[in-house]
């Protein structure tokens, strides 16, 4: 049976075809159809003891929710934060997204982010924000430190109010004529050089 290990001590029921559609949210759905409980994991938990978490900042769009926890769970970090007014991680198409990882990583929700960024002070983390005309260099920020990254949204990046609330603002120097990184490809890069020297 395909999903045998899956469905190892599960009360299982088949459905019809036509079931499974009205069901699923896809076009063509996979098979297999679970009711789950969602996770019940607090910030304090998180901030326990973390060397490395992402924090997805407003966070609209659940394409970019879903890639983001599935690169924090890649990187070896602790959690990834989802702050202020951003997705419902656990919307199909983020879980989708995240590849499985949401199930691997912890993820939370904090609506409020200068709150955030104060409780991920006193976990002992430097609080670092993602910005495109940020002063620091990335190559120039001690990534051997405990270290929280703010991640803004695709459309607007952070807020101006958050991003100086960090203890730097961190700019990805780019030898090209982009203007710019998109979210994922951002954070692939500042969360690679934090697990690189925390490692």
């Amino acid at each position: 049976m395909r999903f045998a290990d899956l469905l190892s001590g599960a009360s299982v029921h088949e459905v019809t075809d036509r079931a499974a559609k009205a069901l699923s949210d896809t076009v063509t759905p996979v098979g297999l159809i679970a009711v789950c409980e969602i996770p019940d994991v607090v910030l304090s938990e998180v901030l326990e003891s973390p060397r490395l978490v992402a924090v997805a900042v407003e966070t609209s769009d659940p394409g970019n929710a879903g890639t983001l926890i599935r690169l924090a769970d890649a990187m070896g970090a602790d959690a990834l934060i989802l702050s202020g007014d951003s997705v419902d991680p656990y919307n199909a198409k983020c879980l989708r997204a995240s590849a499985g990882s949401i199930f691997a990583l912890p993820v939370v929700q904090v609506p409020d982010t200068p709150e955030l960024i104060a409780a991920l002070r006193s976990a002992g983390l430097q609080v670092l924000a993602t910005t495109l005309d940020g002063e620091t260099p990335l190559q120039s920020v001690d990534l051997s430190l405990p270290t929280a990254w703010l991640l803004g949204s695709e459309a607007h990046g952070l807020a101006p109010a958050i991003a100086a609330a960090a203890d730097a603002q961190v700019t990805i120097p780019m030898r090209g004529s982009a203007e710019s990184l998109n979210v994922a490809a951002a954070a692939a890069i500042c969360l690679y050089e934090s697990a690189q020297a925390l490692s």
